[in-house]
């Protein structure tokens, strides 16, 4: 716990007591490449590296990443891990186009396509019954150790039909939760495509993004979402809710069958 100052509108101050949500880099390194840096919550390095991956498209299975390895250093924290696959040209080319960035312009027009690029078709599912989502906003608020403890933390979890949440991984950042849920999943043999996930996050396009790629058919959000996230979802087939609150839930998008 760390000691700090509370200060009140009549001027009053009160010494008290907090927990800071832990932030470090984290570096990942896959076949011996340096490919990213993310600001994160050292927690969960495997699922995160995981679920990176295969958000990121540099694999297409759990399987297809072996031998993570993590190591704390003095400037924070190095995830390596072995990639076979499909992956590995778009890790290289990843570096190549790193090592080549300049000022010219192309990297933003590349970055550009990449937003535009296609997600794949999520998988034919069931409608979801908005009861299921308040019994899994009731369920998620006492597994929130970390945000319950700072205040600062997201979180994403997945449940089942009827609101029972299965997994539950919580980060300071909202798209690290979501990998860090995706590598959980994946690594346990967890399909993410039945049921829902349920996203503390700010409902983003990349919100959206990872939880189609990560294999899931529907969103749950407590926020409500952007323009380009309500166009990818219903571009992917995503089921969508949004402002998911005790007593009321907005459906954005409905593409069950």
């Amino acid at each position: 716990m760390n000691k700090a100052t509370k200060v009140s509108s009549d001027g009053t101050h009160r010494a008290v007591t907090r927990a800071w949500v832990p932030e470090a880099p984290v570096a990942f390194e896959f076949n011996g490449l340096a490919y990213a840096v993310m600001m994160a919550t050292p927690d969960d390095l495997e699922d995160f590296c995981t679920g990176f991956a295969l958000s990121e498209g540099l694999a297409a299975s759990a399987t297809d990443i072996s031998d993570i390895a993590i190591a704390e250093v003095e400037a924070g924290w190095i995830v390596r891990a072995a990639l076979t696959g499909l992956g590995i040209s778009q890790l290289t080319e990843r570096v190549r186009a790193r090592v080549a960035e300049s000022s010219c312009g192309l990297c933003g027009i590349e970055n550009l396509a990449a937003v535009a690029k296609p997600l794949p078709k999520v998988a034919r599912h069931v409608a979801l019954e908005p009861g299921a989502i308040f019994a899994a906003l009731t369920a998620l608020r006492p597994m929130q150790v970390m945000g319950n403890a700072t205040g600062a933390a997201h979180a994403a979890a997945h449940a089942a039909a009827d609101g029972t949440i299965s997994c539950l991984r919580e980060d300071v950042g909202r798209h690290n939760a979501m990998d860090k849920l995706i590598g959980a999943s994946a690594r346990s043999g967890q399909n993410l495509g039945s049921g829902f996930i349920l996203s503390t996050a700010r409902c983003s396009y990349e919100i959206v993004e990872k939880a189609v790629r990560g294999g899931a058919t529907t969103l749950v959000c407590i926020s409500l979402p952007t323009s380009l996230a309500v166009e990818r979802a219903a571009a992917a087939g995503l089921s969508l809710w949004a402002l998911a609150r005790d007593d009321s839930v907005l459906l954005v998008n409905d593409a069950s069958t």
